[in-house]
């Protein structure tokens, strides 16, 4: 090779190669530092859009789970609630055993009624409990109102339930969607909203304790072709006087509303109510809360299954966007031995034309 002054070869490539180790170099130490193994998208674009749908759905997944939680809180005091029913149920129809005792005289049975007026106002309370703004219960009778309680969405649990008298109730749910995708089809749960006027539903009342007329005309207020409320509706009787149904617009005389009922429509005495009906209410409340424990119980089968979508994902993502921290850091010394090892070659490559000098000198 000739000796030259106005170019120098070997210092250029010298140079080139300092460049690329040094870029290598750095990009070593952006892997390193962020633990990603693709910091740029020109590292692997196919991968980072392959990472990007992934991570998406991975937090789309967490948030699922933590509306399944909610879920299975909202469900966990809706029980807490019918807990508290059952037991006040309980208590009355304890109360209706011994009022019905023969040695009991008419002001015993009087006291008994009083607790049993102050058991049908806690009721009428229950049926008001929230959780988080959200009622935990529903109240409708026949026909549809224009107006649905408030719940979203409405008549998604089988539309509608039947009492032993033919009455009809609505059924409401909140639906849950258990895919991260947001897809019903692929996955979702219905959490009953439960109609406390349907299970606290008595349909008419033990006229055994009446007069002839003032059971004539409860009876005629109730029945199916008697008077009706104001908006068209078949009037029925329930314990704690949920949605006005034992006083709204009845077509009974002052008298018979007087005897029957307090100002507040809970009924005076508890031998208005049949120990069957009791025996009824209870049932109902089982079944609303075996209902509940189903749907617990799905919630949680549907999270563990996102736990597990979850931990997958986890590891595909992973793969694709995680760096092997040992390989870098083999590749991070071997570039940092070729960076100083090109920079000092740099300096001697700059050297060379030196000998230029020693032969003209």
């Amino acid at each position: 090779m000739p000796i030259v002054v106005n170019n120098n070869t070997s210092a250029t490539v010298a140079s080139f190669n300092l460049s690329q180790a040094n870029d290598a170099l750095r990009k070593s130490l952006s892997r390193l530092s962020s633990g990603n193994r693709i910091v740029d998208s020109s590292d692997d674009a196919g991968g980072l859009a392959v990472a990007y749908k992934l991570g998406s759905k991975l937090k789309r997944t967490e948030a699922v789970r933590q509306n399944i939680q909610s879920g299975i809180s909202y469900l966990q005091v809706q029980d807490g609630a019918m807990q508290v029913v059952a037991k006040i149920v309980d208590r009355m129809s304890e109360l209706r055993t011994m009022a019905s005792d023969v040695t009991k005289n008419t002001q015993d049975v009087e006291n008994y009624s009083k607790e049993f007026i102050e058991l049908q106002s806690q009721l009428s309370q229950t049926f008001q409990e929230k959780f988080n703004g959200i009622s935990l219960f529903a109240v409708s009778r026949t026909p549809v109102p224009s107006t649905p309680p408030e719940v979203r969405p409405p008549l998604s649990k089988n539309a509608s339930a039947v009492d032993e008298l033919g009455n009809t109730y609505q059924k409401f749910s909140r639906e849950i969607v258990t895919t991260a995708d947001g897809v019903r089809a692929e996955g979702h749960v219905s959490l009953n909203i439960i109609n406390m006027q349907y299970v606290l539903s008595l349909g008419g009342i033990d006229t055994t304790y009446l007069t002839t007329t003032t059971a004539a005309a409860i009876e005629t207020a109730r029945s199916t072709t008697g008077a009706s409320d104001a908006e068209g509706q078949n009037i029925f009787f329930n314990l704690g006087n949920l949605n006005a149904g034992n006083l709204d617009d009845l077509s009974a005389d002052a008298t018979a509303k007087t005897e029957v009922f307090t100002d507040e429509g809970f009924l005076k005495s508890i031998l208005f109510v049949s120990m069957g009906q009791f025996t009824t209410i209870i049932e109902k409340i089982a079944d609303s809360r075996a209902e509940n424990g189903a749907e617990q119980s799905r919630l949680r089968m549907a999270d563990e299954l996102l736990i597990q979508n979850q931990t997958n994902l986890e590891a595909a993502y992973g793969r694709i966007m995680d760096a092997d921290i040992a390989l870098e850091s083999t590749r991070f010394a071997r570039q940092n031995v070729l960076v100083q090892s090109s920079a000092a070659m740099v300096a001697q490559a700059n050297q060379l034309t030196n000998i230029a000098l020693t032969i003209l000198g």
